[in-house]
């Protein structure tokens, strides 16, 4: 990819809003602790997205805490939030879900391992805290027009996904959501989930170009001996997007849980 993250997360922001399952969202909404205020955790915030999401959503009144490693990002966060610059790594910190009542994320639990997602439902149960996490990638794509080379970019970018290592362990990749649904079935969470896919445009050729040449970057990464082959991919990809007939469709889950 060549855009910067801040860049990314402005780009994809308007999609990830209308790609997210409105119902599951309300479903949660009625299901929340009467508490008022309603006080939420946002993990790996960003610039704020879920929040801005969430908030006009949500019943008054209501408190964010946001928590993210990247000071420069969480600038962009809404003035009336709790910020909190913090790694996520592990969850030891006992005061980041102290007296919360509603846990999300969005763009999250394909980064985490299966360790990590296993400490995170402990802290929310130990609360009786909700949780509502948005957009974790499943391990499904299609592109129109198709290219032959298109399932093997996929599959590539599944190993990579499951490779990876943002500072939580061995990421669970395109397997986080099932990971996540057995684990908070077995905490004792009543659970729903819904896909979330992007179904990106032709004229959303930006976002598109960024999403084909981070798929490139990361198969290449897996396996350097199909370099030519993915490079190929990406020429012929890259012109659908710039002749403007491409369309993109990336599946998603989002995942909502409260104590039964």
């Amino acid at each position: 990819m060549t855009a910067s993250l801040g860049a990314w997360l402005a780009m994809r922001e308007a999609v990830d809003a209308r790609s997210r399952s409105a119902s599951l969202t309300a479903l949660l909404i009625e299901h929340l602790p009467g508490h008022r205020p309603l006080r939420g955790l946002d993990l790996a915030t960003g610039t704020g997205s879920n929040i801005r999401y969430l908030s006009p959503r949500l019943p008054n009144p209501h408190q964010w805490r946001a928590v993210d490693r990247d000071a420069t990002l969480l600038a962009h966060v809404p003035p009336d939030v709790d910020v909190r610059c913090a790694e996520l790594g592990n969850l030891d910190d006992p005061t980041l879900f102290a007296g919360r009542h509603l846990v999300t994320a969005s763009a999250l639990l394909d980064l985490v391992s299966a360790e990590w997602l296993a400490a995170m439902v402990a802290r929310c149960r130990e609360l009786g805290a909700a949780m509502l996490f948005a957009l974790s990638y499943d391990g499904r794509s299609t592109c129109w027009p198709a290219e032959s080379e298109d399932d093997l970019v996929r599959e590539l970018l599944n190993t990579h996904q499951r490779k990876n290592d943002k500072g939580f362990g061995k990421a669970a990749g395109p397997d986080a959501a099932a990971a996540a649904i057995a684990l908070l079935d077995a905490a004792g969470y009543e659970v729903r989930h819904e896909s979330s896919e992007w179904d990106l445009l032709p004229d959303e050729d930006a976002m598109q170009r960024e999403l084909i040449l981070g798929w490139a970057q990361a198969a290449i990464e897996v396996d350097e001996r199909q370099a030519r082959v993915v490079r190929n991919w990406l020429a012929r990809r890259l012109a659908h997007v710039d002749e403007g007939r491409s369309r993109i469709r990336v599946g998603h889950q989002d995942i909502a849980a409260w104590v039964k």
